[in-house]
């Protein structure tokens, strides 16, 4: 009999960032979480590619050349015709949450940054009640600082203050930072993107080569409400919040029409991308409810 494991809660270890409904909502949600890339390590979980674990997945007839040691004996003996056995490998998977530290996600109600950081905990939280790997890195400016990667439900308190600690600061450059994380990860995994994906760089281009690397490509979106729809009317001096820069800007009917369209531009260049490579893509807005946006990750949507 195998006993019950308890969800973990994140109120039990001082976070805000899971309450106890949306744990009861994840717990629910993690069974149908599907990571399809593999580390390659072993594990707890089986992969889709042959190897040596215990578990049987079919026959193939023996060709010269092959280990005589993994030949079916008995199979041979009911048929007369040698067969292999062949097993499903098991392996380890992980989890690498990529989250964007930059200033500009320090905006909207509730803020950018909290949303993102939610979102990550929630995907973390699926991954470690699996018994799986979750690893955060920070996006800055250019290079993503890591943290070591969490196993289990035990990892879950450790991961959850990493990410209480983050605090949205400075540019970013996620082009770069991804290239930095696909170059140092031995083996593919899920690679989980939380930004609001306002970089100059060639983002899509860094997902590419992610998934052109073996890595299960998602994209969490977050944008605030105000972005989507600005209510600014007349004439401003706005400020970079990343670079402290000062530009003085007339917002009226046009300007408002020309940044709707260039921030609808965005969006669908992400969602283009997301479907010719079969990555998902969940575009989360401050105030939405979380568990929606959870659910749509996992069912694998391009919104």
């Amino acid at each position: 009999m195998s006993a019950k494991v308890a969800p973990v809660t994140a109120s039990a270890e001082g976070s805000k960032l899971l309450d106890p409904a949306f744990v009861r909502e994840l717990e629910a949600l993690r069974r149908r979480l599907e990571i399809r890339a593999r580390s390659g390590q072993g594990g707890e979980h089986l992969a889709r590619r042959k190897g040596s674990s215990a578990e049987f997945q079919e026959h193939r007839a023996y060709a010269p050349g092959d280990d005589m040691r993994r030949i079916d004996w008995a199979a041979y003996a009911r048929t007369g015709d040698p067969v292999l056995k062949l097993f499903r490998a098991e392996e380890d998977v992980i989890a690498r949450l990529v989250c964007d530290g930059s200033a500009s996600l320090d905006f909207g109600e509730p803020k950018k940054i909290h949303v993102a950081r939610q979102m990550a905990a929630a995907v973390g939280y699926m991954t470690l009640a699996r018994s799986e790997r979750a690893q955060l890195y920070v996006a800055g400016e250019g290079i993503a600082a890591e943290a070591s990667p969490f196993r289990g439900r035990g990892g879950l308190p450790q991961l959850l203050r990493s990410l209480d600690a983050l605090k949205p600061k400075g540019g970013t450059n996620l082009t770069r930072a991804i290239d930095s994380i696909v170059q140092r990860s031995a083996r593919p995994g899920m690679l989980v993107v939380l930004s609001d994906f306002f970089d100059p760089g060639a983002v899509t281009s860094a997902l590419s080569r992610a998934v052109s690397a073996g890595h299960d490509v998602a994209l969490v979106h977050v944008v605030a409400t105000e972005e989507i729809q600005p209510n600014f009317e007349g004439d401003f001096e706005l400020e970079d919040i990343e670079t402290g820069a000062l530009v003085e800007v007339t917002m009226d009917a046009s300007a408002v029409e020309a940044y709707t369209l260039r921030f609808a531009g965005l969006c669908e260049e992400l969602r283009a991308w997301s479907k010719k490579m079969g990555a998902t893509y969940v575009r989360v807005v401050t105030g939405e409810p979380l568990d929606e946006a959870v659910r749509r990750f996992v069912a694998r949507s391009v919104d």
